[in-house]
């Protein structure tokens, strides 16, 4: 059984630079630099003509994943255009302010999207009780959970993320993502028995428009897929599965 990798991308260039790299599925995204958050309804087009599955990120805007009624309505309106496109599937996730899951939230977003694919995001990364969270996880009746381990970049969860992926077994896939790139996914795979990892297989670009930065319409650097790294990733995990 093979590993597939999972590419973020928050742009058109992002997604051909996956594709033609060997991404076996996208995460489609806008503000990659955020987190990641909807991606327009433009985009969601474009990326329904790849060859690949397309998950779109269901996230209304920036900050704690802590959403409200009116959040709640435009995550809805957002699953209808990802429906509407053709895309295979949404990546969706909740917090209430302790940090445990918000489970009621997560249900009709899930119900919603009945026919679709799903993917509970990192906002499992936030909860005070992991093995709790698991179980939520499956009862949901999510794919799978990107998770980094509960730590800041996955390399530091390995510990938790084994233990997840051993519980998970046959129930959940438990996909490893932040900070992990060719350099340590062969590891973070075999400590973990990973079938799917996640990255965004970029790499920095300054910026050409030194006004664009001056006028605060780009950053002076930012991260963009790059198709070689996609394959380096591509032929690590394919050397560890």
């Amino acid at each position: 059984m093979t590993i597939l990798l999972e590419v973020c991308v928050d742009s058109a260039e992002g997604l051909a630079a996956a594709i033609e790299g060997g991404a076996g599925r996208i995460e489609l995204c806008s503000a990659l630099e955020l987190g990641g958050l909807t991606p327009l309804p433009s985009l969601m087009k474009i990326a329904a003509r790849a060859p690949i599955p397309v998950y779109a990120m269901i996230r209304p805007h920036a900050g704690p994943f802590i959403f409200g009624r009116t959040d709640e309505e435009a995550m809805l309106l957002d699953i209808d255009a990802v429906r509407a496109a053709g895309l295979a599937g949404v990546v969706i996730g909740a917090n209430r302010p302790d940090g445990t899951l918000d489970m009621p939230l997560i249900h009709r977003l899930k119900a919603h999207a009945a026919g679709l694919g799903s993917t509970l995001h990192r906002a499992f990364d936030l909860v005070p009780d992991a093995d709790q969270a698991l179980e939520q996880a499956v009862e949901l009746g999510c794919e799978r959970i990107l998770t980094s381990g509960c730590a800041l970049k996955a390399p530091d969860g390995i510990e938790t993320l084994q233990r997840l992926s051993a519980k998970a077994t046959g129930r959940i896939s438990i996909m490893p993502g932040s900070g992990i790139r060719p350099a340590n996914a062969g590891a973070i795979l075999q400590a973990t028995g990973a079938r799917e990892v996640h990255g965004s297989c970029s790499l920095p670009v300054e910026s050409a428009d030194p006004r664009a930065v001056a006028f605060g319409f780009e950053a002076k650097s930012m991260n963009k897929t790059d198709v070689a790294v996609v394959r380096e990733m591509c032929r690590v995990i394919a050397a560890v599965g």
